[in-house]
């Protein structure tokens, strides 16, 4: 039985993809500050980024990296001290496993990287009939250079033997946290919210495909370098949560723009990111042989509203 280290694994996508893994037949180790008991083919093991640790033992069981690990960048406001902890938890934590595969012996074949579309800067018009490829340079916006630090702290590994991938996700739709939990509130209330004009483009994917993607990047050799995770069929905002609405509450709801200045109050400079349209390709995966399980909005709604 193959090892997998998870970083992250406690996260709203770091629970789905360890059981995954464990159901596909791998052993999980979830590198953490405050370690627990194994459970069910899941092991923990210490880490702490900040001091520079890490447990030994589970770099040399590993035979494969996932690297999730992040603070929230949408859950609090962009304040320096806060900007300082995205940036600082995604390339310290990078390095520190980086050194550490200098440093223990390993067998390591292969380390899967989350990185963000952060990475693109804005669509110059919608719809956007060129959708942004891995080969853009990064925005020079505060969550593109996060993500070409983020990205950077990896690249050396690139020369070693180790297979390295980056993918670059979209938003993530799971009923677990992150985005669609939030797009989900104001529809219970029968209000399907939409941020500003509603025209910006999302691009997203549902957590169950973005789980296969890791575990397709593990298992496909020719996997190797940077790949957006995105599903094919990006959707505007208020396309979003216009179907949102319409599937929970069925025509029983009412269209409210939210204004700029109100989100601009209620989030700051994160206000942005927020409205920014990002239509992202996924061809270069989709030619690498992935299948989507949800490649319409629909698919992915029907999915996560069936329970």
């Amino acid at each position: 039985m193959e090892t997998v280290i998870v970083t992250g694994g406690t996260g709203t996508i770091g629970k789905t993809l360890s059981k995954m893994l464990v159901d596909t037949g791998y052993r999980v180790i979830i590198l953490t500050r405050k370690p627990r008991p194994a459970e069910n083919n899941i092991s923990y093991a210490s880490w702490d980024v900040n001091k520079g640790t890490i447990d030994e033992n589970a770099i040399k069981d590993a035979d494969y990296i996932i690297h999730l690990a992040g603070a929230g960048v949408a859950d609090k406001k962009w304040t320096a001290k806060r900007k300082k902890e995205i940036v600082d938890s995604r390339v310290k934590s990078g390095e520190l496993l980086v050194r550490a595969l200098s440093e223990i012996p390993n067998k390591v074949k292969a380390f899967i990287a989350a990185s963000a579309i952060g990475w693109y800067g804005e669509d110059s018009v919608i719809p956007n009939p060129n959708p942004f490829t891995e080969e853009v340079k990064h925005d020079e916006s505060f969550l593109g250079e996060t993500c070409y630090l983020w990205e950077k702290s990896l690249d050396p590994l690139n020369s070693t033997l180790i297979r390295l991938v980056k993918l670059r996700t979209g938003i993530v739709l799971s009923n677990d946290g992150g985005a669609f939990a939030e797009f989900k509130k104001p529809v219970g209330f029968g209000i399907a919210g939409i941020l500003g004009s509603g025209r910006q483009i999302i691009s997203w994917i549902h957590v169950e495909d973005l789980c296969r993607q890791y575990l397709y990047a593990i298992e496909n050799k020719m996997l190797s370098g940077v790949y957006n995770a995105v599903a094919p069929s990006p959707v505007s905002n208020k396309e979003l949560m216009i179907k949102l609405a319409k599937k929970r509450k069925g025509s029983f709801y009412i269209p409210v723009n939210v204004p700029v200045f109100v989100l601009k109050i209620m989030l700051g400079e994160r206000t942005v990111e927020i409205l920014k349209s990002t239509t992202v390709s996924t061809n270069k995966m989709h030619r690498q042989g992935f299948t989507f399980l949800y490649p319409s909005i629909d698919s992915a709604l029907d999915e996560l509203l069936k329970s």
